[in-house]
């Protein structure tokens, strides 16, 4: 079957043109959305992608999540429809309570941009069934708003219920509680995080390796493990 991965654009949004493209590598087919829409055109998945979206007044995501085009997504996401939320698309995902907690500015005050090394901690959601659960991946990381925080009472739960995707590791970047460095919501189809998985799809253009300079290309198996979901449900 033919997948199609809907991509939202937001006034401010920066790596939407990016995500099209992994999804487009990935074997699926690309569909440019828009925020003031109500209309999903029939996508299989949906993608948030990073940038700044409304220069990032208020909160980080504060106004996309009430974007028109949200209420179509949350209803979607209901339906258990796979959604992945990428940096701002994270905070958007929180802003509009399709995942807990919230997203605030880096412990050190300063935008960072690194090559940050993740841990898989659920491989068992759509868009992280290609990965195996433990497995050290390599994804780009720029944020400036990418601390992850919630109250004692939320962090037990998101722990105890496995709902940590992925944990920041070697270094804590932005102070995110507990190394978080993207989340799950309990069905396992909503996704967010703050690294940039679109960056790393294609070899020559991603991270350094010890392989080889800019050969890393783990973002990849997001957007493959999407397509394979998509595959299973409709079986």
């Amino acid at each position: 079957m033919s997948v199609r991965i809907g991509v939202i654009t937001f006034p401010g949004s920066l790596d939407d043109r990016d995500a099209q493209r992994a999804i487009r590598l990935a074997g699926a087919e690309p569909v440019a959305l828009w925020h003031g829409s109500h209309d999903l055109d029939g996508v299989d998945a949906l993608v948030l992608p990073g940038g700044f979206s409304y220069g990032d007044y208020l909160r980080a995501g504060a106004i996309a999540a009430l974007a028109p085009i949200m209420s179509e997504v949350k209803d979607a996401a209901a339906a258990g429809m796979p959604v992945l939320g990428i940096c701002n698309g994270f905070q958007m995902l929180v802003e509009a309570h399709l995942l807990p907690g919230g997203l605030i500015r880096n412990a050190h005050q300063q935008f960072i941009r690194r090559d940050q090394r993740l841990r898989v901690e659920n491989a068992d959601t759509a868009w992280t069934s290609d990965f195996a659960a433990g497995q050290e991946i390599t994804i780009p990381l720029k944020n400036a708003d990418g601390g992850y925080i919630c109250s004692a009472e939320t962090l037990k739960q998101i722990e105890g219920d496995g709902l940590v995707a992925f944990r920041y590791v070697g270094v804590n970047p932005n102070g995110s509680l507990d190394d978080i460095a993207g989340l799950t919501n309990e069905r396992g189809n909503v996704v967010g995080l703050m690294p940039h998985p679109e960056h790393a799809v294609e070899a020559g253009f991603g991270p350094n390796t010890p392989a080889a300079m800019r050969s890393g290309v783990d973002g990849l198996s997001f957007f493959s493990s999407a397509v394979s979901a998509v595959v299973s449900a409709a079986a």
